[in-house]
């Protein structure tokens, strides 16, 4: 049954179909639920009024009551101005326009009392505010100020009269209509524990506070209310699998202590064996696994997830690594080859280069069960893959595969769901890992193996060059392999690509006896890994190229990272680049490049490269620098579908929402008790419909 907040956006009075198609089109804002939960952005102090003799440059929009003294028109052409003087009884200040003269000059009366808006700023030695709001000083301006919300409005909307001003009069309309309406959707224990106002409250103050208390006050409640939803709705998926889906039991095998005792190549740091711990405890514990591992770049995650792969190997089970490139997944193969050829343990490698013969030989050995551990790209999801029973899966670098994807894996045996462990080295903040893989356990590497030495990051501008070009000269004397890196940007294809072209000239012409390869998006697949496979084999020395090389590559011998126009890269991509270097026992280095004139944004993503290689401490500046759906490239997934609340600033109160989710659920987790009735009429009309289980329905 639709109820009011159902109701489309084209009943409610004032707007009618041409209004509510361009707020169809401009804000996708179809129905009254919609509306009510569009927020302002921010909000101008309405709350006083500024004596002439107290403004000044430094201070925000502010609002200034006085009378017009002189008006006149000055300057010609495009300097034309109408200026106005407005003069209180402690002095006087300039107001200025430079469009709509003859509008505003018809308008305008000397002597009369005006209420004024706008940004002071000082020009010619005097105060003054250009083309500020201004209307005649009624008695409505003597009651009590308030906090005027802004909202996010387009050219389009202002054609057709919306501006945030008309927008806010429409909000004021439907909250006074709805008043009756909205429900309380938190139960009164969690409200009284945490002192937040009622629903209803939240919303009417959201929209019109009457001062900071009363706006801190909604906010609070609303951004609670969203990330206590969000975090209850992965909790409830997390409970649901657990009772839902049973795991083969994988105990610790013969195998595994063959491997540890005989053939692992180094001491594992103490990280891996906690990781390994919380991998083996899953395992055996006869429910499915469900885990991601964030280590970052160089940490050993893959040497983990092998030690894994032999407790399913060695009961009789298949296991399965998938990456989202054939690079990275013929490099997984080679290295784990070397070990699995020690244990006499089958592995195969299956791409979407993978010859119809050979595709027909790994069929066979994989539903007879003798090829045990198989590596390979999206093409292990095919249905002709089948499995004789894969006991693990492993997924390299997440974020390249959706949830379905990952669902296409657990099908892949009719009797029992795999075990799945997720890696990532793209370091993700605690806030974000809550909200995008809260339905997950987390496992974290985050210490580097000894021997490793730290990469040292510097910023050069691009008139050092030549100081450059000569310590790459004795990199490359001391048998080195270099990485330059442009950027590539969509929008500029053309520009950025003759720019790594040009780069790639005057590379060849500053190290002429030096073999360079160019790997860029725009080459055909197996040219590019033709290329990749030159510089990993050593018959190139330098490799030019754009962010193609991002993930994963292995060149133990490359030690110098020189990334171009550094500023114009994001900060995990740059934390990502710098991984490709610095995995060998040689000293690496990184090198930002970047013109004199940086934004203030670029400088502090450069001065965090050079200040630090801890992938975590990067991730958090750049979730505060760029929000979280740029970072992850979330908000297509839906997973972000935040209204409000703020992961890069409400971490405490995220943490604090999933408390209460996992304790409410601990002692009622069907929702049944008769003071979780608030939430369980929320989930229930929210269920199928949102992702978000805090919207208004």
């Amino acid at each position: 049954m639709k109820g009011f907040f159902d109701t489309g956006i084209e009943f409610l009075k004032g707007v009618g179909p041409n209004k509510a198609d361009l707020i169809n089109k401009e804000l996708e804002i179809f129905n009254f639920g919609d509306l009510i939960q569009f927020y302002p952005f921010r909000y101008e102090d309405r709350t006083r009024f500024y004596r002439i003799s107290e403004i000044n440059e430094r201070l925000p929009n502010i609002q200034v009551r006085g009378k017009i003294g002189k008006i006149e028109t000055l300057g010609t052409g495009s300097r034309k101005r109408l200026v106005a003087s407005l003069y209180d009884d402690t002095g006087s200040i300039e107001l200025v326009w430079f469009k709509g003269i003859k509008w505003v000059s018809r308008k305008l009366k000397t002597g009369v009392a005006y209420a004024v808006f706008g940004k002071p700023t000082r020009y010619g030695g005097k105060n003054n505010i250009a083309h500020p709001e201004i209307e005649v000083y009624t008695a409505a301006h003597e009651k009590q100020g308030f906090l005027q919300p802004v909202y996010h409005t387009t050219e389009k909307l202002k054609r057709g009269y919306l501006d945030s001003r008309a927008i806010a009069k429409l909000q004021k309309q439907l909250l006074e209509a709805a008043k009756s309406r909205i429900v309380e959707s938190l139960p009164p224990h969690l409200m009284n524990d945490l002192g937040l106002i009622p629903k209803a409250e939240a919303l009417w103050h959201i929209h019109f506070p009457s001062d900071s208390k009363k706006l801190n006050q909604a906010q609070l409640r609303l951004k609670f209310e969203e990330l206590f939803y969000v975090q209850l709705r992965l909790l409830k998926l997390k409970l649901a699998r657990i009772e839902r889906f049973r795991g083969k039991v994988f105990r610790e095998t013969a195998l595994i202590k063959q491997f540890y005792h005989q053939h692992l190549p180094f001491e594992l740091t103490g990280a891996q064996k906690r990781v390994i711990r919380e991998i083996y405890s899953d395992m055996k514990s006869g429910k499915q696994m469900n885990r991601l591992l964030q280590g970052d770049v160089g940490s050993g995650k893959t040497i983990v997830a092998f030690i894994c792969v032999l407790a399913v190997v060695g009961a009789g089970a298949q296991a399965a690594l998938m990456a989202p490139t054939e690079i990275l997944a013929e490099q997984h193969y080679r290295g784990l080859k070397i070990f699995a050829g020690k244990m006499d343990v089958e592995i195969g490698i299956l791409t979407g280069s993978t010859k119809q013969s050979q595709r027909k030989e790994l069929h066979q050995k994989l539903q007879n069960g003798s090829l045990r551990l198989l590596v390979g790209t999206h093409a292990l999801l095919e249905d002709q893959v089948q499995f004789n029973s894969l006991g693990l899966a492993v997924i390299d670098e997440q974020h390249r595969f959706g949830v379905a994807q990952r669902a296409k894996l657990w099908k892949k045996n009719k009797d029992f769901f795999p075990h799945v462990l997720v890696m990532t080295a793209t370091p993700i903040p605690r806030t974000l890992a809550m909200t995008l893989y809260g339905d997950l356990d987390v496992s974290v590497i985050d210490e580097l193996p000894p021997g490793r030495k730290p990469i040292e990051t510097v910023h050069r501008y691009d008139q050092n060059r030549l100081k450059v070009f000569g310590f790459i000269k004795r990199q490359l004397s001391a048998g080195r392999q270099i990485y330059f890196v442009y950027p590539l940007i969509e929008e500029s294809a053309k520009m950025d690509l003759k720019h790594l072209e040009d780069g790639y000239e005057s590379i060849k012409r500053a190290f002429p006896e030096i073999p360079v390869s160019i790997v860029h998006g725009k080459m055909k697949s197996k040219d590019k890994d033709y290329e990749m496979q030159r510089f990993v084999k050593g018959e190139t020395r330098i490799m030019v190229a754009t962010t193609v090389i991002e993930v994963g590559v292995n060149v133990p011998n490359a030690t110098v990272m020189v990334i171009e126009n550094s500023e114009r890269f994001g900060l995990a991509q740059l934390h990502q680049l710098r991984g490709r270097v610095g995995r060998g026992a040689d000293q690496s280095y990184c090198i930002l490049m970047t013109d004199v004139k940086i934004s203030k944004e670029g400088r502090v993503r450069i001065q965090t490269m050079v200040r630090t290689n801890n992938g975590f401490e990067i991730a958090d500046v750049d979730l505060k620098l760029r929000g979280p759906g740029d970072l992850m490239g979330t908000q297509q997934s839906g997973v972000l579908d935040l209204m409000i609340a703020d992961l890069s600033k409400d971490g405490k109160l995220l943490k604090v929402a999933r408390e209460k989710a996992a304790q409410i659920l601990e002692t009622d987790p069907e929702l049944k008790s008769v003071e979780n009735v608030n939430v369980r009429r929320q989930v229930a009309q929210q269920k199928k419909s949102s992702m978000n289980w805090s919207r208004i329905s």
